[in-house]
């Protein structure tokens, strides 16, 4: 057997076992290595699946058929084919977890939904590309005087739709790093494909801002849809909030503090308030206190609070689910709305960062999550 043959033999079972059970770290972190190696071929074993032929494969051709060389090279090869596999199926469990999730919390009632078969040619060939001709994507608008920090892009079907809900995205990365073309693309496509215009917005980075400008930063972009989103066809009279990671806090903790004229300096009159939140694998603790603001969502619940879906990975070694399941679970005894918290599975940090089989699950439960906000607050104008 070759060198590259046991090589990636070897380093694809390795990234494999660490994906499908990976170390449990005492706390959350911003970053650990088990995440790192095992991230990638979580949400895509499909790709080391190619990676494990291009290395494997022309030894097993070269190789006598049936002959001891022949089987002992099968059963190397067969060991991280059945990890791969293991991790390609276990994807499948986040359904009934999101399916359970909306039930308990929204009940059987919900709005009809149209379930979508999963882009089976992207998530196999094409996991990085979230592109649709449908929808197009208007750039680098300008919400507020502090550069590249404060810029936003909407996403918007190509049918040009009027009175359109919408739905604000806000990256993760620590409140240190990312941008607004990561995370939640698939997510940020299809809502704009089906008829929501869809905002994906930049934020002060904690290099240039403390939590309070950064919270300031969400709550302008909010005052922006409302005052500009109709030019796009916009109705922001219906405002979905959602984040990943330090998004997921900042998207929490603006819900939780909407109209506070002392968190909106210079916007004292505007509406920042929004009719529901949605929040992957996020950070909900403390990020950092100056005065200002006490930063964490934990510290301004009320029974107000608008519905939450909260999404975590229960193998997420860098915000560890039962994190998020504090604070979902405190959430749920002040609020007076429905929260819907799904654990999924298998999964791991930054989940929606391309397609996958779960992303396209999860793009699938806030739609009908999305829907259901729409048709509840539309409801008493039926009456």
């Amino acid at each position: 057997m070759s060198a590259t043959f046991v090589t990636t033999s070897a380093m694809v079972t390795l990234f494999g076992l660490l994906a499908l059970r990976p170390p449990r770290p005492r706390h959350s972190s911003p970053w650990n290595l088990s995440f790192a190696l095992g991230h990638l071929i979580n949400e895509q074993p499909f790709l080391a699946f190619y990676w494990l032929a291009a290395g494997t494969l022309p030894t097993l051709v070269g190789t006598t058929a049936w002959t001891p060389g022949w089987w002992i090279a099968t059963g190397v090869v067969a060991v991280p084919a059945a990890v791969l596999t293991a991790l390609a199926v276990r994807a499948r469990t986040a359904r009934p977890v999101l399916d359970a999730a909306l039930r308990d919390a929204i009940g059987p009632g919900q709005p009809r939904h149209r379930r979508f078969r999963p882009p089976l040619v992207r998530i196999l060939l094409l996991p990085f590309l979230s592109f649709r001709p449908d929808v197009r994507r208007v750039r680098n608008i300008r919400y507020g005087d502090a550069g590249r920090g404060q810029l936003l892009d909407v996403y918007v079907g190509r049918s040009a739709p009027e009175g359109a809900p919408v739905l604000i995205y806000l990256h993760g990365g620590a409140f240190r790093t990312g941008g607004k073309m990561l995370g939640a693309r698939a997510l940020l496509h299809r809502m704009a494909a089906e008829g929501w215009v869809c905002v994906s917005a930049d934020y002060r980075l904690r290099r240039h801002a403390r939590y309070a400008d950064q919270l300031l930063d969400v709550k302008r972009v909010i005052h922006w849809v409302r005052t500009h989103g109709a030019a796009y066809g916009a109705d922001a009279s219906t405002l979905l909030l959602a984040g990943s990671s330090s998004g997921a806090h900042l998207a929490a903790t603006a819900a939780l503090t909407a109209n506070d004229p002392h968190l909106q300096p210079g916007l004292p009159d505007a509406d920042t308030s929004v009719d529901a939140v949605v929040a992957f694998y996020g950070y909900y603790g403390t990020a950092d206190d100056d005065g200002r603001v006490t930063a964490s969502p934990l510290a301004h619940l009320h029974a107000d609070a608008p519905p939450f879906l909260i999404v975590h990975g229960a193998l997420d070694t860098l915000v560890l689910a039962e994190d998020a399941r504090h604070f979902a679970n405190e959430l749920g005894r002040h609020s007076a709305q429905p929260v819907a918290y799904a654990e999924l599975p298998g999964t791991q940090h930054n989940f929606d960062m391309f397609q996958s089989l779960r992303t396209h699950y999860v793009v699938e439960a806030v739609e009908r999550f999305a829907n259901w906000t729409l048709s509840n607050k539309q409801e008493p104008a039926r009456e």
